[in-house]
């Protein structure tokens, strides 16, 4: 029963230590022509982080096998910043899922707002591209061991 209990809260304190944050000035090469971030861009940016943080959890080889619900809700202009922050939210046995939030921040003004939204999701994959369990010894007993 302890050592449920300790696994528990490594895993929970590796979620909290995978939380990560980049920032991105919104340029107009990576704008349409409305003159705002491209969504492709976006997107890429979006997996770009949750694979960071995916990695920064378990320490393993990572594929990417699903985007879900990517929600537009504001459109981000060149000449603003874009904060994105990813968070492991689920761990599954050979998968784990990450929401990512990115925050539209107007280099002139204290304003800083949620303007996309989505979830990634990555299965661990060993040296033959197969899944293999994300949570393993070396995350509970250190990789040093």
């Amino acid at each position: 029963m302890t050592q449920q209990i300790d696994r528990d809260a490594i895993i929970a304190q590796r979620i909290a230590d995978s939380t990560t944050s980049v920032t991105k000035t919104v340029f107009p090469g990576r704008t349409n022509h409305h003159n705002t971030l491209f969504g492709g861009d976006a997107l890429a940016w979006m997996d770009e982080v949750a694979f960071i943080a995916a990695t920064r959890f378990c320490r393993k080889p990572l594929v990417t096998i699903s985007s879900d619900r990517v929600d537009f809700k504001e459109a981000i202009p060149a000449g603003t910043f874009a904060e994105l922050i990813s968070k492991v939210v689920y761990v599954g046995n050979t998968s784990l899922k990450v929401d990512v939030e990115i925050f539209l921040e107007r280099m002139h003004k204290d304003d800083k707002h949620l303007a996309i939204s989505g979830s990634f999701t990555f299965v661990a994959v060993d040296d033959n591209h197969r899944p293999t369990p994300v949570v393993c010894d070396k995350m509970i007993y250190g990789f040093d061991s």
